[in-house]
Order: C-alpha cells, then sequence, then structure tokens
C-alpha cells in the first residue's frame, strides 16, 4: 500500500430526504472503502486483510459475500460455496442489500462504540449474524429447507446468535454485542429495533403454532432479557436489561423486572431515573436520515 500523508476525504451523506435505495447504497458503499483505504495507509499490518475484505471488491455485496463466507465456512461447507450463495441471494435480492445499509446505518448511528461503517462491516457479529440470517430466511421461503438450516446452525456456531431461518427481521436493526440473542421460529422483529445481548425471543412451552413475540418498530430490549410467548411488544417501547415479559407492552411503554411490570407509557410520561432500561438511549437518538428515526 502507498506510504505519505494521508489522503481520506470522507464521502459527503446522501441528503436528509433520501430513501435507501441505490444512491444510499453506493454512499455507504464509498464511506467504507475510504475508511478501509484510511485504516490501510495508517496501519499496514491491516492492509492485506482490508484489501482481501474490502478494497478489492467492487460492490457491498461482493465484500461482504467475501467476507461471511470466510467467517462461516467449514471443512464441509466451503468458502466459494457460501460465497456464491451469499453474492447470489445479494444481487437478486434488492431488499436484502437496502437492509444490509440501514442495519450498517444503525449501527453507526445508535452505538457509540461503532467507530466506522468498515468497522461495523468487518467487526461486528450482531451485524453479520443478521446478514446471515436474511440470506437462510430466503433459503426457507424458497423452501430449501436443509441449506437454510445448515446455514442457521453455522451461524450460530460461528457467532453465538441462534435465530431461526423462519423469523421474520426488519431493516435498521442492531444486535449490540449480540452474544446469547435467540431469536423463536415465528417471531417477528420489526424496522429500527436495538436488541442487546443474551436476549430470548421465545415460547412459553405449552403451545404450538405461532408461539413467539412480536416486536414492533423502534424497540429497545435490553441485555439479559427474555420475551416468552406469542406477546405483542409495542411500537417505542423498552424491556429493561432482565426483565421476564410474559404480557403485551402498550407503544411507548416501559417494561421491568420479574416478572415485568409496565412504567409510563403513552398516559404516564414521566421519568423514572430507578428503572432499568429508562436510561437506555438507542432508541431516542434522532437521525438526520428521518428514514431511521427510531
Amino acid at each position: 500500500m502507498p506510504t505519505g500523508e494521508l489522503r481520506y476525504a470522507p464521502p459527503q451523506p446522501p441528503p436528509a430526504n433520501s430513501t435507501v435505495g441505490y444512491e444510499d447504497e453506493a454512499w455507504v458503499w464509498a464511506q467504507i472503502k475510504a475508511e478501509a483505504r484510511r485504516d490501510a495507509e495508517s496501519e499496514p499490518a491491516l492492509a492485506s486483510y482490508l484489501y482481501s475484505t474490502i478494497l478489492s471488491h467492487s460492490s457491498l455485496e461482493r465484500s461482504l459475500s467475501f467476507h461471511l463466507g470466510n467467517k462461516l465456512c467449514s471443512s464441509t461447507l466451503l468458502s466459494t460455496l457460501l460465497y456464491d450463495l451469499f453474492l447470489n441471494a445479494f444481487s437478486s435480492d434488492s431488499s436484502l442489500r437496502s437492509a444490509a445499509v440501514a442495519d450498517l446505518r444503525a449501527a453507526r448511528e445508535r452505538d457509540p462504540a461503532c467507530v466506522s461503517y468498515s468497522h461495523c462491516l468487518l467487526n461486528y457479529k450482531g451485524f453479520l449474524a443478521c446478514q446471515a440470517h436474511r440470506v437462510a430466511h430466503l433459503l426457507w421461503q424458497q423452501s430449501r429447507r436443509p441449506l437454510a438450516l445448515a446455514l442457521h446452525s453455522r451461524i450460530a456456531d460461528v457467532f453465538a446468535v441462534d435465530i431461526h431461518p423462519a423469523a421474520r427481521i426488519g431493516k435498521g436493526i442492531l444486535f449490540d454485542h449480540a452474544t446469547g440473542v435467540v431469536v423463536g421460529e415465528t417471531a417477528v422483529i420489526g424496522n429500527n429495533v436495538s436488541i442487546l445481548h443474551h436476549v430470548t425471543l421465545g415460547g412459553t412451552g405449552k403451545v404450538g403454532g405461532d408461539r413467539h413475540p412480536k416486536i414492533g418498530d423502534g424497540v429497545l430490549i435490553g441485555a439479559g432479557a427474555t420475551i416468552l410467548g406469542n406477546v405483542k411488544i409495542g411500537e417505542g417501547a423498552k424491556i429493561g436489561a432482565g426483565s421476564v415479559v410474559l404480557i403485551d407492552v402498550p407503544p411507548r411503554t416501559t417494561a421491568v423486572g420479574n416478572p415485568a411490570r409496565l412504567v409510563g407509557g403513552k398516559e404516564k410520561p414521566s421519568k423514572h431515573e430507578d428503572v432499568p432500561g429508562e436510561s437506555m438511549d438507542h432508541t431516542s437518538f434522532i437521525s438526520e436520515w428521518s428514514d431511521y428515526i427510531i
């Protein structure tokens, strides 16, 4: 890689009224490549890695497919096979690409520890597990279920994130730290949701069929929270860390405790400083891009 004076000029963001589409995807990819060039110049030990994972690729879907293939490969699931699988999915389905872009922006904007888009792409296992799940979900919808389940197993082994291929997940998702996250088969997660580590969206074990939680848009679920059964968590709600939720939670309401009790909400908007979850501000972040406001 060239040495000498650092030449890094961050690309300008898309206008505030832009939607997640080709222009937005192109901007994020340009940003990722600029960040990778900067990091390669400042840290030569990473130059080869950054070239092979980002700089040698012509698009975000190719870079992401290459990286996921290398992360999830095994002696029986070869990296070349996985690369082709991921690339075919991301290239043929624009909704997967737009979701990946929204997830990158969610991490960069809502997680203060995320220093760059390239950092999220390369190192955030929550982001990587979510993108791999989206492909597994596509395979599940195509009735390619043995392959979907094999991919699901590898995701759980490598990233310690267990999301059933049938689970439906929106975009703008932040799996913060992600270790120990479990999402059941009939769970649904809306858009712009933040979920911390060791969260379970599971069943009660008493019913079959549609038996897992439905998470609305803009919800924050704190670390170690457990939500069981076919319950609804309303838009903008917060689930405090360590809570066990067995009931519906109305929109813009905080649920805390074991079993969870409801605090605040639209009718009682008062602050409760001693309640876990009230201080979690992932969903209160106001982005300059209106599509990502939670």
